[in-house]
């Protein structure tokens, strides 16, 4: 027994493990089917883009070994180190890194790329279950109470938002990564789970669907029609000074929303607007521009029927109709060769793994592990729900890549790092127990 403890593989959970080379494997059978060309059938051709995931493959298993051989500890000392160091990368990259598709986010080292804001997730993650970590302890040593009970301290709340927005509003502003950006509000299911208010998703969902009903009505109806419900509401509620306050700041807040939605959609790019115009159905799409990124993602996925036409029989993904077909688009490529079987066993391979992941944070012992835990149930899951809610015209098509489905380096590497941290912690909650 103590032999099989001092196992690499001790403790490790083999579950999550296998169903993370399930989908990596698949993802890059479909990166050979989105770029295949008679042409070039050797897989090991470095020049096509199946080649190199390979090596990318065969690194990011030697990076998750890596991660498994260092003592779990070390995640929780360098948590800080790696959120400065990379928040850093990402600021120096617009100055030092190279233009790709428009962005300025890459580091370039000959013919090898590397994209700061991917690693930025993982990093991220660390710091914000050190800080909310340490709450939880400043909590057990005082009151015994559990980390719930203070994360509602308002305090508490903006520091760990900060820690969010900084990579955020940097990952956007600097380099014009909305996708990559967007990525870090999935952390306020984390916050959430350890106790954040539900005010804060209540006001969220609300903001988000005046966010929606700004860009469909006019403004000047919808504050006042706002305004008719505001007064409308003194019929429920008992007239007083107090109510008459609440519920002026709530009237001023949405207003805000209304005029700061109009006023940042003035101001967004013109494929910006065009993008959210497509997904509200506003105006008139021409087919041929704006609209036909996701046209042909829908036409791809729903020619693939129910059994799909066959992998490498793609006619969609062959020719080329489909944009990004091996990394933003690649649940295309699915959809058309598998069709409904084999989207349905991609999404429910994905979902497992995120559920997986959510049990084995909830059986934690340390409350860093079980914060960490859930910040990669949420990246996961957003990158998800985005990626295969743009392909079918569900979301705003802001591109960011399917886990360990994609092609790329930094996407594959930087998923690769968030599990399997999780995995070397979740096994070192074996350690403590004995």
């Amino acid at each position: 027994m103590r032999k099989q403890e001092h196992s690499l593989f001790y403790g490790i959970d083999k579950v999550a493990v296998l169903v993370y080379v399930i989908l990596v494997f698949m993802g890059w059978l479909n990166i050979y089917a989105a770029v295949y060309n008679e042409e070039h059938q050797n897989i090991f051709d470095t020049t096509q883009k199946y080649g190199m995931q390979l090596i990318w493959i065969g690194s990011a298993f030697f990076i998750a070994i890596f991660i498994l051989i260092i003592d779990a500890g070390f995640y929780t000392i360098f948590a800080y180190f790696f959120y400065a160091f990379l928040l850093l990368a990402c600021i120096a990259v617009p100055y030092l890194g190279r233009e790709v598709k428009g962005s300025r986010s890459w580091f370039r080292f000959g013919s090898f790329g590397i994209q700061p804001a991917e690693f930025m997730k993982f990093a991220t993650n660390l710091a914000l279950a050190k800080y909310l970590s340490n709450v939880n302890i400043e909590v057990e040593t005082s009151r015994r109470n559990r980390i719930s009970d203070l994360i509602k301290n308002y305090k508490n709340t903006i520091f760990a938002v900060i820690i969010l927005g900084l990579p955020l509003i940097i990952i956007k502003v600097l380099q014009d990564e909305t996708g990559l950006a967007l990525v870090f509000i999935a952390f306020i299911i984390t916050l959430y789970r350890e106790g954040l208010s539900v005010n804060f998703l209540i006001f969220g969902l609300i903001s988000a669907l005046l966010f929606v009903l700004s860009l469909v009505i006019d403004s000047q109806t919808l504050i006042i029609t706002l305004g008719i419900l505001a007064s409308l509401s003194f019929l429920f509620i008992k007239r007083s000074k107090k109510n008459l306050i609440i519920v002026s700041i709530i009237f001023a807040s949405a207003s805000g929303v209304v005029l700061g939605t109009n006023y940042v959609y003035k101001h967004l790019e013109e494929h910006q607007k065009t993008r959210i115009d497509v997904l509200l159905g506003r105006g008139t799409v021409n087919l041929k521009k704006e609209g036909y990124n996701v046209n042909q993602a829908k036409i791809a996925i729903g020619s693939g029927g129910f059994w799909g036409k066959g992998y490498l029989q793609g006619t969609q993904t062959k020719y080329d109709f489909v944009p990004e077909q091996d990394t933003d688009f690649i649940f295309c490529t699915v959809g058309e060769e598998w069709g409904f079987v084999g989207t349905s066993i991609v999404i429910m391979l994905e979902l497992f793994l995120i559920i997986k992941v959510i049990f084995m944070a909830e059986r934690q012992r340390s409350p860093f592990s079980r914060i960490y835990g859930y910040g990669v149930a949420s990246v996961l899951f957003f990158h998800l729900a985005i990626n295969v809610g743009m392909t079918i015209g569900l979301m705003p098509v802001i591109g960011i890549p399917l886990p360990f489905f994609s092609y790329g380096g930094s996407s594959l590497w930087s998923f690769t790092i968030l599990l399997f941290i999780f995995i070397k912690l979740d096994a070192n909650r074996l350690v403590i127990l004995r």
